[in-house]
């Protein structure tokens, strides 16, 4: 799958029911491509958080493309090893970061913070809830640093949107 516009959020649900958010993807960013590995099962579930204009690529489709269309792979190939990169780092910041920081890293994950363009200061309205799902802590615990960053002039809420300081990188970079 290949995201035209808009924004899925990727979770999977353990056996008791608790949901995890393991990521936000937006326009340019594919998911499921486990199948070009041979996954049979879908470990977890995508849904449109925005409107969002999705194409589905057909496996045997995706595999001539690959191997047909070098431009389009050395994109693919680097879009998997960009994921892959994030990965590594959401597992170490999750081992080894405080709630705090993985709050604000996530923060500026969903404001693009260094990636290829201008940053967005700007993020479609996500939940408490999901930011808790994405970071394995609580909604009262992200309520509580949602509060301090916007004491400190991190964040701030307009027209439904959350405004994103660059600044909050200091979170990320320094003991607090």
């Amino acid at each position: 799958m290949y995201i035209q516009k808009g924004r899925v959020k990727l979770s999977v649900v353990n056996e008791v029911g608790k949901e995890a958010v393991v990521a936000m993807l937006g326009p340019g960013d594919f998911f499921g491509e486990g199948c070009l590995a041979g996954q049979k099962v879908c470990m977890g579930t995508a849904t449109a958080t925005t409107p969002t204009t999705v194409l589905a690529i057909e496996r045997d489709e995706m595999a001539r493309v690959l191997h047909g269309e070098h431009e389009f792979s050395d994109r693919f190939i680097k879009h998997m090893l960009s994921r892959n990169i994030r990965v590594e780092a959401d597992l170490v910041d999750q081992l080894f970061n405080s709630t705090e920081k993985r709050l604000a890293r996530t923060l500026l994950l969903l404001a693009r913070y260094g990636k290829e363009g201008q940053p967005q200061t700007v993020v479609s309205k996500i939940s408490q809830e999901t930011l808790a799902e994405m970071i394995g802590t609580t909604r009262p615990r992200v309520n509580l640093f949602m509060n301090k960053f916007k004491k400190l002039g991190f964040v701030h809420n307009e027209g439904g949107q959350l405004h994103i300081d660059s600044s909050l990188l200091n979170i990320v970079l320094h003991e607090q």
